[in-house]
């Protein structure tokens, strides 16, 4: 009887401990999404606000009006998160693998030293330099290399490049801490038994190593799929992805519904890559 009482009172108290995350992840979290979920199948009224009656008109033209744009930022999303597991992957290993303590923590110092300055300012600063008469093309003008200033700004390249700068670190540090987990004697155990170094890559080292690409991955395309202020400042017209057609249906005049319906869209494909993660993380246990 003790026994049962103390659990339960234990129980009481985890309850009470937990109860403010509880109510916080309820009245922001929860609530909003039923708000948006709610809005995205109302008629747009005055203004672009929701009204009454409900409707499947908003979803049908995600599907078929735009679904070019929501194409291309998932395409866009995906090969960043590939640019930045190519780049990322060797770089967390590079850090690794410095036996200076010293280098080691200068190198991931360099890493998160981007999250010291504003996004904005960082994204201007690449306006700056992919310019018409920017530093890049100046260069380049300057070594003879082109002879006319090359349009980089408002292109997808420069949308891509903005979101590789903004997101590598995403991927560094998840992999760095999965190689800082890895024991390197599996190496030295794979070349004994006779494996050349693409085997011992592809059949240790990989999959030992893929918990921390699959998490990389997970942070890379998830906020690259929904960003808005890198497509708007570098990409223009043509870097319009799914963030800047969302932010524009809730500005002025536009349209909630419809912008509630893209946003719906969008977070199932979020949610979909967080259950792929969570399966994977599961099975890998």
């Amino acid at each position: 009887m003790q026994a049962r009482l103390t659990a339960r009172n234990g129980r009481q108290n985890g309850f009470l401990l937990a109860l403010p995350a509880l109510l916080w992840l309820l009245f922001f979290f929860i609530l909003p999404l039923a708000i948006v979920l709610i809005v995205s199948f109302m008629t747009r009224g005055t203004g672009g606000s929701a009204v009454l009656p409900l409707t499947l008109d908003h979803y049908e033209r995600v599907f078929t009006v735009f679904d070019g744009i929501f194409v291309r930022s998932v395409r866009i999303a995906f090969i960043t998160m590939v640019i930045c597991l190519l780049a990322g992957y060797p770089l967390a290993f590079f850090i690794r693998t410095r036996r200076n303590a010293w280098v080691r923590n200068m190198a991931l110092f360099m890493v998160i030293l981007p999250f010291w300055t504003n996004f904005l300012v960082r994204t201007y600063a690449w306006r700056i330099l992919l310019g018409r008469e920017g530093t890049l093309n100046e260069m380049l003008v300057s070594a003879g290399v082109i002879q006319e200033p090359l349009q980089l700004l408002n292109t997808e390249f420069a949308v891509l490049v903005g979101l590789t700068y903004g997101f590598l670190p995403f991927m560094v540090l998840p992999i760095y801490a999965s190689v800082e987990r890895f024991d390197f004697r599996f190496v030295e155990a794979a070349r004994d038994l006779g494996a050349n170094d693409w085997h011992t890559f592809w059949r240790v080292v990989l999959p030992m190593t893929m918990p921390g690409v699959i998490a990389g991955c997970i942070l890379v395309f998830i906020p690259a799929i929904g960003a808005f202020v890198t497509p708007d400042l570098l990409g223009g017209t043509r870097g319009l992805m799914i963030g800047n057609l969302i932010q524009g249906q809730f500005r002025g005049t536009g349209n909630m519904p419809l912008g509630a319906a893209l946003s719906v869209v969008m977070m199932s494909v979020v949610m979909l890559s967080l259950i792929f993660y969570i399966r994977f993380s599961n099975r890998e246990r």
